[in-house]
């Protein structure tokens, strides 16, 4: 969840009141100091509780757990039924569980994800729970073992739903969708909006409502962005600058679990204090690293795209992508892990020379120039070719790489 926090007694006028919030729910955001709805949830949220069908298209670290958790809670408290919650990684269901038990610390939750024993998992299932937050194939398996039924769910939230497609979720969610009543609400959010979603949105959602708080593919406003042209070989040593300049929590991307690995024993190597986590590593494990980031006993944190999803961690001050993402996408998902909820926040991505095409990509996605910041260790004469975008209105737009150099890289120094 992600709220701007006050002690201040909130007004009607820019708070949750007004949006069909119950009292006693209102009471619990107040007593969790949330004051102020982020834009998603002040245009989902009175949609969600008037039991319209929702598109909504927003980035990371806007507070899309409480835009269709607190209408969940709600209908579900007025209704029979149950609630569904999909969400593609563990750690993101961990974090939308901790989120809504917060918002009501009553309601019976049961958490369904790979890596945990199963066995807790049926207690849980079995226990009758209201809401059940699950990803999407360790939901399958409990369906195959009947250890849970579908029939009675009434309220479906698909969160981060172009990440679970990039997963290859696909035939789960399909599978699952199948077996879920016709006559249900369905709220379903995503950063992006791929065309398979929309077909999603076509077969399995009533007249759906679209909200967008951000054109699909744009950044954070917050969040300035910066790029290295840098060998392979070279990547080692410019991190160790990097890290030596941003004083505060920084997270790395690694394209792989094993470059994951060795980045960590570099990072370590160093002298500084750093985790990771990817698929290698155990529920358990991954819980400990994610929690020794979030309490600062590790000032880094290395992760992969696969491991990404629920790094829900406010204040992080630098996102480095030490290799470029496979799918374009993944890049607004990585730099969206700072500069959250209004913070201002910093990117920065390491290409070599023979990834223009990648970077021509991913700016055409942003419809932006990422800015090229030079170090002594690698000439920029192949990237300083003119590079063309488009805008909003289709235009073509032609801007120098060289206006983005800069001498200090745009670092910022502390």
């Amino acid at each position: 969840m992600n709220n701007t926090k006050t002690n201040k007694k909130p007004s009607s006028e820019g708070s949750f009141f007004g949006l069909g919030i119950a009292p006693n729910l209102l009471e619990a955001l107040a007593r969790l100091k949330f004051t102020t709805p982020t834009p998603i949830q002040k245009k989902t949220i009175p949609l969600g509780i008037e039991g319209k069908d929702v598109m909504g298209i927003a980035q990371t670290g806007t507070g899309k757990t409480l835009a269709f958790g607190i209408p969940m809670i709600q209908r579900l408290a007025q209704k029979e039924g149950k609630g569904l919650v999909l969400v593609p990684t563990r750690e993101l269901a961990i974090q939308v569980e901790q989120s809504i038990s917060k918002v009501d610390r009553k309601i019976k939750l049961a958490l369904v994800i790979g890596g945990a024993p199963m066995g807790k998992q049926i207690q849980q299932l079995r226990r009758d729970p209201k809401i059940i937050i699950a990803t999407p194939g360790r939901l399958i398996d409990h369906m195959k073992q009947k250890n849970v039924s579908l029939r009675d769910v009434s309220i479906l939230a698909l969160d981060e739903a172009d990440r679970m497609l990039d997963m290859g979720f696909m035939p789960q969610i399909q599978e699952i969708l199948h077996k879920l009543p016709k006559n249900r609400q369905t709220l379903l959010f995503s950063a992006t909006m791929p065309s398979a979603i929309v077909r999603i949105a076509s077969d399995f959602m009533k007249l759906p409502v679209q909200v967008e708080v951000a054109k699909s593919g744009t950044v954070a406003e917050k969040v300035t962005q910066e790029l290295f042209i840098v060998k392979n070989e070279s990547k080692k040593n410019l991190l160790g600058k990097l890290l030596d300049q941003y004083h505060g929590t920084i997270l790395i991307f690694s394209r792989t679990k094993i470059g994951a690995s060795k980045i960590v024993r570099t990072v370590v190597k160093a002298g500084h204090s750093a985790a990771e986590i990817h698929s290698d590593k155990s529920l358990g494990q991954r819980r400990q690293a994610l929690e020794g980031f979030r309490s600062g006993r590790h000032r880094i944190l290395i992760a992969t795209d696969i491991a990404s999803r629920g790094i829900d961690v406010s204040g992080i001050e630098l996102v480095i992508n030490y290799d470029l993402p496979d799918e374009s996408e993944n890049y607004i998902h990585r730099i969206g892990r700072t500069g959250r909820a209004g913070d201002k926040g910093h990117a920065i991505s390491f290409a070599t020379p023979d990834q223009r095409n990648e970077i021509k990509r991913i700016e055409k996605l942003m419809e932006s120039v990422i800015p090229i910041s030079e170090h002594p260790e690698m000439p920029l004469e192949q990237f300083m070719k003119p590079r063309t975008v488009f805008n909003s209105s289709n235009r073509r737009r032609s801007s120098n790489a060289s206006r983005g150099r800069s001498s200090g890289g745009g670092r910022r120094r502390r």
